[in-house]
Formats: structure tokens, sequence, C-alpha cells
């Protein structure tokens, strides 16, 4: 049924309400007789009354609004619009009809009377109908039976809306964690328990789904909950934040399965936009490795803050392509330059700069697959390495005023070539600040949410195919962070640098892959080890169990965000460094490539603590977990260091 059609079926059905409750005002006013002289009358009342009423109401949105979520105000939108329909007739009544026609009285007492009974007759319809859609959904055999956590009014609208649309859920029963009201009912769902209750009531009431609707709740109250929630084999959702529900315009679609990042349990990064405008505003800014994961949402993130222009400078022209497309559509005003470039070609790096002379370069481009960079060393010296030693140097000849490197905790006591190259690539950086007028700084962050690569892609990849999942090790833990988030923070940290810094961005606390698995299993609606088995593979060629954040040497500094940290690097011999680089770049552009081996033993001399013959696969328990115990307390220093 279209909207009209519900507008002239409501107005019909008014019309008639009016009707009745004009003649009912006349046979309450006259003791049910009413005489003659005013009975002829009468169909003129009704008439004039009908129209002015329905005007009235149309004024007030009475019909543009959705009565199944009929409320309080709804009630005094009828009520005013009953009493200016009364005044309405009042006012043409007394001062225009009676003028002429002054045989056509209407007692006074008819219009409070009429007010009244419309308001009745009217606003007990509206209600009348949102009874009956609250009650006449009943649970049936194709509807799976749903625990909701929070009996506020994002859970009673979650209730509603799955009463009245249909859906495939139906609601059982309410937990909260508030004692007045337990034992209590909402919307004729009773409230059976609080957040500890959770794993008895589902076996209880044979709960199939679990949907926590507390939209204003800490992430890290939500992720308690949800870990709760995993004792049971029901299947998980969650309603979205609270910003995203504006006036309880909710609907089922809105109900989404629990994410990896719900599970994180951290609260949103906050962000000095005052401090990020001020450098980026109008200012010419070029993204390297834009097409990937980081690189493009810095894109989308510095587009946010009205640069001059925005140079997009990546390897594959797809992904350019598509984040030049998905830019363009939703920042139309913006200048836009793709650029397909490789960051170990010298000659396009100093034409591109030479062209458009960026005032900040984000240099996210890299070669970052552990494992395919261990069979391929030379190619991951080639491209994270000298790439950054290219793109350093063409900032330096334009002057640049800001150069971010995206780094990573693999450089911190790295045990893999990718981990290695990326701390000669932060020693680059740090050498070109030492005798630059270009403040170089980097950033190192730990593993992104969904980027290309990594495990969390394939984790859903391989459920998706019914398993197995594979996990290197048991023990094997990991810092994750949300990409936009992490990109936050890189933009923030840029903010900040004055030249030479190492930011250190605080990942909350390193998660067990094996238990990261275990948790998408079940986000899935599985079963580990039943539905879909977990298969433990053995760690890969320079992999690592546990991540690091903080060399030895590195001592963390607080900034001015809570978030975000600098470490301090010890000097650097500049001649012995120089030499070494300017060795493995004459050597590359030779052709006279090293050998694998070889090339390790360049980058062990250049990294002392780059151990890669080191196989953590072969260390004991007790070794295994004084290392990841070493891994936590660099979070504690964090925090201590920061409270």
């Amino acid at each position: 049924m279209t909207k009209i059609s519900k507008t002239i079926i409501l107005m019909f059905i008014d019309a008639i309400l009016v009707t009745g409750s004009v003649y009912v005002a006349y046979l309450l006013r006259f003791d049910f007789q009413i005489s003659e002289r005013y009975f002829q009358v009468l169909p003129y009342v009704i008439t004039i009354y009908i129209a002015l009423m329905l005007i009235s109401f149309y004024s007030f949105k009475i019909y543009k609004r959705i009565w199944q979520y009929a409320s309080v105000g709804d009630l005094i939108s009828i009520l005013k619009g009953a009493l200016l329909g009364s005044v309405f007739f009042y006012t043409i009544h007394q001062f225009i009809v009676q003028y002429f026609y002054g045989h056509i009285v209407v007692p006074r007492s008819i219009y409070l009377l009429t007010t009244i009974l419309v308001f009745m007759s009217v606003g007990g319809s509206r209600f009348l109908w949102r009874i009956f859609r609250d009650n006449y959904m009943k649970i049936q055999p194709h509807h799976r039976r749903a625990l909701i956590v929070g009996a506020g009014e994002a859970g009673v609208l979650v209730v509603r809306e799955l009463k009245h649309n249909q859906a495939d859920l139906y609601p059982v029963a309410f937990i909260d964690d508030d004692l007045q009201k337990q034992k209590s009912e909402a919307m004729g769902v009773p409230i059976v328990g609080t957040r500890q209750h959770i794993p008895q009531i589902v076996k209880k009431y044979e709960i199939q789904d679990i949907i926590i609707a507390l939209p204003s709740s800490s992430r890290t109250d939500i992720a308690e909950i949800i870990n709760i929630c995993k004792e049971t084999n029901a299947q998980i959702k969650i309603i979205p934040r609270v910003n995203d529900l504006i006036h309880g315009k909710f609907t089922v679609n809105m109900i989404r399965d629990v994410s990896v990042e719900d599970l994180l349990g951290r609260e949103p990064v906050k962000v000095d936009m005052d401090g990020i405008t001020g450098y980026l505003r109008e200012k010419a800014v070029l993204v390297t490795g834009a097409g990937g994961s980081i690189g493009s949402e810095i894109c989308r993130q510095v587009a946010n803050v009205e640069p001059n222009k925005l140079i997009l400078l990546g390897h594959g022209e797809n992904s350019i392509y598509q984040i030049e497309m998905e830019l363009k559509r939703d920042f139309p005003q913006l200048s836009i330059y793709p650029m397909i470039a490789d960051v170990q070609d010298r000659a396009r790096l100093e034409d591109i700069f030479a062209t458009h002379k960026p005032d900040v370069v984000f240099h996210a481009a890299a070669h970052k697959h552990v494992p395919l960079m261990e069979q391929n060393p030379v190619e991951a010296v080639k491209n994270n390495i000298l790439g950054t030693k290219h793109v350093a140097e063409c900032a330096d000849a334009i002057g640049t005023d800001r150069f971010v490197l995206i780094s990573t905790d693999k450089a911190v006591n790295p045990t893999s070539v990718m981990g290695a190259t990326k701390r000669v690539a932060e020693m680059v950086i740090q050498n070109m600040n030492a005798k630059s007028k270009t403040s170089y700084a980097a950033v190192r962050f730990g593993n992104v949410l969904g980027s290309r690569g990594s495990v969390i892609p394939l984790f859903k990849k391989q459920i998706a195919q019914g398993g197995p999942v594979t996990v290197t090790h048991p023990e094997m833990i990991r810092y994750f962070m949300t990409i936009p988030e992490a990109v936050q923070l890189v933009i923030q940290a840029g903010a900040y640098t004055e030249g030479g810094e190492t930011f250190i961005l605080d990942m909350g606390k390193p998660v067990k892959i094996a238990d990261l698995a275990h948790d998408l299993i079940r986000l899935s609606g599985l079963e580990p080890g039943k539905d879909i088995e977990v298969q433990f593979t053995g760690m890969r060629p320079g992999e690592k169990l546990y991540e690091e954040l903080l060399t030895n040497e590195e001592g963390a500094i607080a900034t001015k965000h809570d978030r975000i940290f600098v470490g301090k690097h010890g000097e650097i011999i500049q001649s012995k460094f120089e030499r070494n680089i300017n060795a493995i770049e004459v050597s590359v552009k030779s052709g006279d490539q090293l050998k694998q081996s070889e090339m390790k033993v360049v980058l062990q001399e250049m990294i002392p603590s780059y151990q890669s013959s080191i196989s953590e696969s072969k260390l004991n328990h007790i070794q295994i977990q004084e290392k990841i115990k070493a891994s936590m307390e660099v979070v504690a220093t964090l925090e201590r260091k920061l409270n």
C-alpha cells in the first residue's frame, strides 16, 4: 500500500470518528433527546467539523506518523489538532456563518465535548492499532529463539521491531543488570536475569541467538558480555552504537553479527581535529601505497580535512583506480591526482615530487608478507629500504615539510627479512632527519584487522569453506587494531612530530591467535572442534611467537595523546650506515644481487638484534611464557608512563 493510499484511508477513518464524536456530543448535551431545531443543523456541523479537523490534523503531520510506534508525543499532537479544529469551527461559525444565518445555532458546550470526544476516538484508534501490532505476531515453528541483552529503550525497540516485521528471530526473554527490573516484563517479554545468568538462561529457554542491545555501553562492557555469551552455543548479534540510532529509527536490518572489533573491548580513538587540520588543511599531501588497506584509509581521512590536493601514488592500477573513484564520489571538490609509479623508480618519483611539490608525505608503500619476503629478501630490500630512501630523498629535495613512515612492530628485534627491512627503513628516515630541514618520523603499530594478507580474512575464508582453520602455533600472540583507528593515530602522530621520532601506538592487550580463531568460528554460529576444526601447522619462516613495540634501548615517552608514545633511538653512525645502504643500492642496480643468505648477513650487520636463525617453534613452554610475559610488560610500561 502506498503512502497516499494509507493517508486517504486514515482520513476516511478519522472522518467517521469525527462524525461519531459530533453526534455523541449532541446526544450528551441534550440528554439523548436532540430537538428538531438542533437536529436539522447537525449535517452542517458534522460536515464543517470533518473538513476543519482533517485540515488541522494534516497541519500537525498526524498522517505522516508511524502509528505502530505511537507515543505520548503523538497523543499531544492529536489533542492540539482537535483543539485547533474546534477553534477554527468556533471562529468561522461565530463571525461568519451566524452573521448571515442567525438561525443556525451551535451550543458552546458542543465545542468542548466534540474536542474531547475527537481526541479520545482518534487517539484511541491509533493506540488500538499499536496494541494490535504489538501482539498479533506470536512465535512460530520457523522462528529462532532470541535473548535480548538490555531491557532499556534500545532493547524495547528491538523487541517491537522483531515482532512487527516477521523476522526470523523472535524475542523470548530479556537480560538486564538492573536489579529493579528483575521478574518484570517489557513489551510482554519477561526479564529473567543479569548477564551472569546468560549461560543458564540460554539452556533453559533454548536460546539460539543473543542480541546485545546496549548501544550506549562502553566497548569494554560489551566485550565482557560477549565473553560471557561465548560460553554458550548461541549465535551472538549486536545493534549499532547510539550515534546510529537516531530518533529511534531502528530496523531489523541494523542487527548485525558481532565482529572481531567488538571483541577487542577498546574505546574508540579520540582525535585532536584542530591539530590535524592545522598541518593538512590547504596543503598538498602525497600518499604512497595509496591503494593498500592502510594507504587508502589515510587518503579517506586526509580528504576529510580539506587538503589543497591529494596525490595517490601506487604500483597497482586497479587499487589506485578504486580509491580514486571513491574519493571523487565522496569529495567532488577535492583535487585528486592518481599516479601509477613504483617507489623503486627514482626518476619517476623525482618527476612526481617536482610537479606536485607535496607539503606532507605519508609513506605506506611496502612489502609486508613475512613468509614471502623470507623467500624473496632482495625484493624486500629493494621496496622497503631503497624505496623508502628514494621517497625520503625526493621529499628532502623539494623541501617537504613533514614525512611520516608507516612502520610495524615486526621491526622490533626482527626475526624476519620483512621486519629487518622495515627497521632499516626507520633508520633511513632517522638518518635523513639528521641532515634535512624536513621533519621525518615513523609510526610503529601491530596488525590491523581486515588488511590485505592479514589473518582475519584468511580465517573467515577458511570458515566459509568449511574448515579447517589453520593456526601456526597455539601460543602465538599479536596486537590488533582496526584500520580506521590506526590511521587516525598515524595522522595525529604527524601533527606531533618535530623530527626523528618513532611513534608507538598503544595497541591494547595482545590477543592469542588460537583464541581469535575459536572466537571467529563461534561468531559464525559454529562450534570449534565439532563444526570447524582448528589445526596447528607450525611456525613459518621469519615468524615470531610474539611481537614487541619497543627495543631494549628505546624508552617510551608519553605524548599529548593517551594512545601515542615516542621511542627514542640511539645515534646512528652516519658514515657506516650510508656506506651499507649505498653498497646494497649499487648491488641491486648493477643486477649483481646478493644471495639470500648474504643479504641476511648484511641486514644482521646493520641490525645487531636481527636474529633470523632463531626458530621459536623449538622453544620450550617456559621460554614461550617468558617471552609472552615480556610482551605484556610493554603494555603495562606504557600505561604507567601515561598515568
